[in-house]
């Protein structure tokens, strides 16, 4: 009897140092040095902030202005009422687009005609700052999808936002 009563009291102090080291380790993983990015299945997957050219407000110049959203899943998403914003609240919405898996389909700033792979915003001044701006997608229920940010860190105070297309850093492009 007295090895049954020593296997149970090793067992259970076993259990309760498991326990301890447990708890002890969990506030270390969840602090988290390099926390792991949430994988998203719909992406901006680049983005052509500053058009190539002369900045001239012209359709042309206007459309080589946009963004890429990337689905990396296998099957379709419904794009339906979702947004594509920039930080001065410039906001496209998607109408009746379905984007097929693996598919990428390019905003353009510009006017066009909307296809499976190229959608316009239709606009006839640029969208995205060249020197500092964020690009915000959210789904149809206002939640946050992806977001890229490129010259600065949210929160710059910054008292300038106007169509300046001066020189600018990473060659008016960002790509994941």
């Amino acid at each position: 009897m007295s090895v049954s009563v020593s296997a149970r009291r090793l067992t259970a102090a076993a259990a309760v140092a498991a326990a301890a080291v447990g708890t002890l380790a969990l506030p270390a993983a969840a602090a988290g040095q390099h926390p792991a990015r949430p994988h998203h299945d719909v992406v901006i997957s680049a983005v052509q902030y500053d058009s190539p050219g002369r900045d001239d407000r012209s359709k042309r110049s206007l459309n080589k202005e946009w963004v890429d959203v990337t689905n990396t899943t296998r099957r379709a998403v419904n794009l339906d009422h979702w947004t594509l914003t920039d930080e001065a609240g410039h906001t496209y919405t998607f109408r009746h687009f379905r984007l097929d898996g693996r598919a990428t389909v390019r905003v353009h700033t510009g006017e066009g005609r909307d296809s499976a792979t190229d959608v316009f915003q239709d606009r006839r001044a640029y969208v995205w700052n060249n020197d500092a701006d964020t690009a915000t997608l959210r789904n149809d229920r206002d939640r946050l999808v992806d977001e890229v940010t490129w010259g600065h860190h949210r929160g710059d105070d910054r008292d300038h936002r106007g169509d300046d297309r001066g020189e600018h850093r990473n060659g008016g492009s960002m790509r994941r």
